[in-house]
C-alpha cells in the first residue's frame, strides 16, 4: 500500500472520532450554548459529512495518482461501514465511559 493509501486510512480514523472528542462542530464552530452537549443525531450528521469530505480526499488522492478505478456501492457500503468501526473508540469514550 502506497503511503497516500495509509494516509487516507490514518485521516478515516481521525475523522471518525472528531464528532465524538469535543463539542464543536467539525471541531471548529463552538456550538451556542457552552453547557448544551452535541446531540447524537448532530454527531451522526457530523461523522457523515466527514466520511464524503475524506472520500473526496481520496478519490482526488487516487486520481492523481494517474489510474483512477470505477467504484460500485459495495465499495460505498464497505467504506462508510469501516468508517463506523473507526469511530467506536470516540463513541465508547463519549457514551459509554463514566467521569468522575
Amino acid at each position: 500500500m502506497s503511503a497516500a493509501g495509509w494516509f487516507i486510512v490514518l485521516l478515516a480514523l481521525v475523522g471518525a472520532n472528531l464528532p465524538f472528542l469535543n463539542q464543536r462542530l467539525f471541531a471548529v464552530v463552538p456550538m451556542k450554548l457552552r453547557a448544551a452537549k452535541k446531540s447524537v443525531w448532530l454527531r451522526i450528521a457530523e461523522m457523515i459529512v466527514l466520511y464524503f469530505v475524506i472520500g473526496a480526499l481520496g478519490f482526488m488522492l487516487e486520481a492523481r495518482a494517474g489510474n483512477r478505478f470505477e467504484q460500485g456501492w459495495q465499495f460505498y457500503a464497505i467504506t462508510f461501514s469501516l468508517f463506523v468501526v473507526f469511530a467506536f473508540p470516540g463513541f465508547t469514550w463519549q457514551y459509554l465511559l463514566k467521569r468522575r
